[in-house]
């Protein structure tokens, strides 16, 4: 039996429809080409930075050396972050990838933070860490000891942690699934905002002078880019 004319009229949308979907905005540029390096002199998109100019591009643009060294110390944390995202490393640009480099001194800690934009997963060089993450459905906490040569992967958007559990530096390169992953840490969302001491209080139920201790520690000028 032959399709009606309402199958066949939604066949043929359908077919038309799929390559206008590869034209949308948000589908990123190195999908549709062999490379296409941030241009930095613009600003960034949703499918990423506009491309650089061919003529202008360079092996410079896809070579970094951030992660040969341990990044600033980030007080009062007493951690290292060095990175290789899009912003340091334009030959990244939608590709989907980056990296960090994470030195955890003593008694550090990685406070607990969340990449909206990207699933992570770190693997440790040396040392010891104590990571895990918290499920937004459940409030489960998964964790684990990382030794070296251990792996571990915290999805994408929910808050997770590590904190030195040894006597010695714990140095791990964490991967991203985006080459710009976002980050926005607990404490300094909570407590390094704008708003009043007295929003805070209400809003997180932590009295008002642990709330302008923290706000004096945590203060918008400490906020790590």
């Amino acid at each position: 039996m032959a399709p009606s004319k309402a199958v066949v009229a939604h066949l043929v949308v359908l077919l038309l429809l799929v390559p206008l979907l590869s034209l949308l905005p948000f589908s990123s540029h190195a999908l549709t080409q062999d490379l296409c390096v941030a241009n930095r002199l613009l600003p960034d998109t949703p499918s990423g930075y506009p491309c650089k100019p061919k003529g202008l591009v360079s092996s410079d643009d896809f070579y970094s050396d951030a992660l040969a060294r341990p990044g600033p110390v980030i007080a009062p944390f007493n951690t290292s972050l060095a990175s290789a995202a899009v912003k340091q490393l334009p030959g990244l640009n939608g590709l989907g990838i980056s990296a960090t480099r994470v030195d955890v001194q003593p008694g550090g800690v990685v406070p607990m933070h969340t990449h909206p934009e990207a699933s992570e997963l770190i693997f440790l060089l040396e040392g010891t860490l104590f990571a895990g993450f918290i499920s937004a459905e459940t409030n489960k906490a998964y964790v684990k000891i990382l030794k070296k040569g251990d792996l571990y992967v915290f999805p994408q958007g929910l808050l997770h942690f590590q904190f030195n559990t040894g006597n010695t530096t714990a140095t791990a390169i964490a991967a991203y699934s985006n080459q710009n992953p976002g980050l926005q840490i607990a404490v300094y969302a909570l407590f390094g905002n704008t708003l009043t001491v007295e929003t805070v209080n209400k809003t997180t139920f932590v009295t008002k002078e642990e709330v302008m201790r923290l706000k004096d520690l945590f203060g918008q000028s400490s906020v790590p880019s």
